[in-house]
């Protein structure tokens, strides 16, 4: 079998614009990866992240205007002026309704109302970070790039998106509150698929990994979470101060970091192990 190589070949990253692989991943405010370059600002990781949490929905707005592309002239003016409008007429309409027209419908309790609303909309945006977050950012969740789509085959598509993604382990409780996305990886294979059937499709995914050997990266909530605040935390700071290097990190990898240990072979089989294996391997050399 050639999976093990064709899986290291694929799985590379140097860094060009981690966002056009997925929209959730860094907002175009964090950096997420060390393939992306420090500068004096990536110091405020941890503060941008929490601004982002307290105020998400307004973070998903500014995602519309895709700023990175503004930047390197990848979208037009006209768009972005036509995009600007219309994420602040949204914005608008919510602010003037959660903080203004709700709180004066209530009279001597505005203050109250606002408070409240403002406390509430403040839950939701934290815990709805935390299910995205949980998505892409703990350890095992690979960054990709734009690079990684040329010439990429369907079945390497796949793998990209599987590979790209993490779960966290849920009950049918959470999994209601989390909208389904505790099966952020079957979401990611599956986009057009109801949320209420990822978990009976997560069962097959399992089964596909295992049979090839792939990571099927999950863990409970908390543990997940740290880990993604972990990674935010810690490339606050130069690779300089960083163990790990750019290939060989918890966030990405390279396939150059199993230059010094080729494929295994099962002695029982004769079959060549896969990623997982050699991942595993690797972690306790």
């Amino acid at each position: 079998s050639e999976h093990w190589k064709q899986t290291h070949n694929y799985v590379h990253h140097k860094y060009t614009n981690v966002l056009g692989m997925d929209d959730d991943v860094g907002y175009g405010m964090l950096r997420v990866t060390r393939d992306q370059q420090w500068t004096p600002l990536s110091v405020g990781n941890p503060v941008y992240n929490l601004l982002l949490q307290l105020f998400f929905e307004y973070g998903v707005a500014l995602q519309h205007l895709e700023l990175g592309k503004v930047v390197t002239g990848g979208v037009a003016r006209e768009e972005f002026e036509r995009r600007c409008r219309e994420v602040l007429e949204k914005v608008g309409r919510q602010v003037r309704k959660d903080y203004v027209v709700y709180p004066a419908l209530t009279g001597p309790a505005f203050l109250t109302t606002f408070t409240a609303n403002l406390t509430a909309n403040m839950i939701r945006n934290v815990w709805t970070n935390a299910v995205i977050f949980c998505g892409h950012f703990p350890d095992g969740a690979e960054k990709f790039t734009t690079k990684d789509l040329e010439n990429e085959t369907r079945g390497q598509w796949y793998l990209r998106q599987m590979l790209g993604s993490a779960n966290f382990e849920a009950g049918p409780v959470m999994e209601f509150m989390s909208g389904n996305l505790c099966y952020q990886i079957e979401h990611h294979l599956f986009p057009d698929l109801p949320s209420n059937r990822l978990r009976e499709i997560s069962v097959r995914v399992q089964a596909l990994a295992q049979k090839y050997d792939l990571p099927y990266t999950t863990g409970s909530l908390p543990v997940q979470y740290f880990k993604s605040w972990r990674t935010i935390a810690k490339l606050a700071l130069p690779n300089k101060f960083l163990r790990a290097t750019a290939d060989d990190a918890p966030e990405t990898a390279s396939e150059r970091k199993f230059t010094d240990s080729p494929p295994q072979i099962d002695p029982l089989t004769g079959t060549r192990r896969g990623l997982l294996t050699a991942l595993r391997a690797r972690a306790g050399a």
